[in-house]
């Protein structure tokens, strides 16, 4: 099955003319789509569209399956993880506890469980106290077709939100203090649990939300601001992996939010593109991203905000009540990478 839907995908590809390479605009009217070997095949947003559309309904007719697992972590198991459960029994011989804050933690694509980003989150929530912090571990991220991938995120995302609601309806988990964190393809995973939640999530914090095969214009199909209470993004790769134009609530854009300092020439993105979960862990933990307000996220990415530190910090707790617009973050090219005004 999922080799005929790669067929199919590229029969349509090769139908028609593609745009030429000058006419190309990454996100606006195609997508340059990564590969497993670090290239980019260019699509046309037509075409990618139309397999899209046949995929959603495979996937809504229950023809392919999306499995997912979720691990708990806590200060009692700072660095095995316990796979838990939607049964009473699986949460009940954990050491889940419904008191203590929740965090959510989603990897993209190419990712698993194990992936260095879950262990630095991970680690920086639980160096700041008590948590319940449940890395998801979604295996169809793991198809080298990036597109396969991309149509197991709406799924995926209902699955995290089913586990959210167990939790919520069957132990009394707050969702008043529950984050979702998520990194590319990852972020609109995060997206999908919150608008499918019995309630409102308090956080979503989207780590350079992929931008391949999602559309700025179509946020029911992505992670938008009305997702959670707050929404936060960091747009390290903006244009190329990841979303340019503002995602969240608080958009904050480190060195101008394309590209990062220390990751050299950077050909496929992917340093720079996987320094947001970086930030963020060191953000958590050391709370030392200093940012500047700007007048809009042009003024960000062309590094034109004035001087001024603004008082927010890039992945503060507090931003949810204080934050609302794009900021540009000043970062060092090597650990640490946060700079306090």
């Amino acid at each position: 099955m999922k080799t005929f839907l790669i067929l199919s995908f590229f029969a349509l590809a090769v139908s028609a003319l593609p745009l030429e390479e000058s006419e190309r605009i990454n996100g606006e009217n195609g997508w340059y789509l990564p590969q497993e070997d670090g290239s980019f095949e260019w699509v046309d947003m037509d075409v990618a569209e139309k397999w899209m559309e046949a995929q959603e309904q495979l996937e809504s007719r229950g023809l392919t399956t999306v499995p997912v697992k979720f691990y708990l972590y806590t200060s009692s198991n700072p660095t095995k993880g316990t796979k838990i459960t939607t049964t009473t029994n699986s949460i009940d011989a954990s050491n889940f506890n419904a008191a203590n804050p929740t965090r959510f933690v989603i990897h993209g694509w190419t990712q698993s469980y194990t992936a260095s980003m879950n262990k630095d989150i991970c680690s920086a929530w639980l160096s700041r106290g008590d948590y319940n912090v449940i890395v998801v571990d979604w295996s169809r991220a793991r198809s080298v077709d990036y597109a396969t991938s991309v149509m197991a995120v709406g799924a995926t995302g209902k699955k995290v939100a089913a586990m959210i609601n167990f939790l919520q309806s069957n132990y009394g988990m707050s969702l008043d203090n529950l984050y979702v964190i998520g990194h590319s393809l990852g972020a609109h995973v995060a997206g999908y649990a919150g608008k499918n939640t019995n309630g409102q999530v308090h956080t979503i914090v989207g780590l350079d939300p992929a931008l391949p095969l999602f559309s700025y214009n179509k946020p029911n199909k992505r992670l938008n601001a009305n997702d959670a209470w707050y929404v936060e993004s960091i747009q390290t790769n903006g244009g190329s992996l990841g979303f340019l134009k503002p995602i969240g609530k608080g958009a904050f854009y480190p060195n101008g939010g394309q590209s990062q300092p220390g990751c050299g020439w950077d050909l496929t993105g992917s340093c720079s593109h996987g320094r947001s979960t970086i930030y963020y862990a060191e953000a958590v933990s050391v709370d030392n991203f200093g940012s500047i307000k700007c007048g809009d996220y042009q003024d960000a990415v062309s590094k034109e905000c004035g001087s001024t530190y603004s008082g927010v910090r890039m992945g503060a707790d507090t931003n949810a009540y204080m934050v609302d617009g794009d900021f540009y973050v000043p970062v060092n090219s090597e650990a640490p990478f946060g700079m306090i005004n």
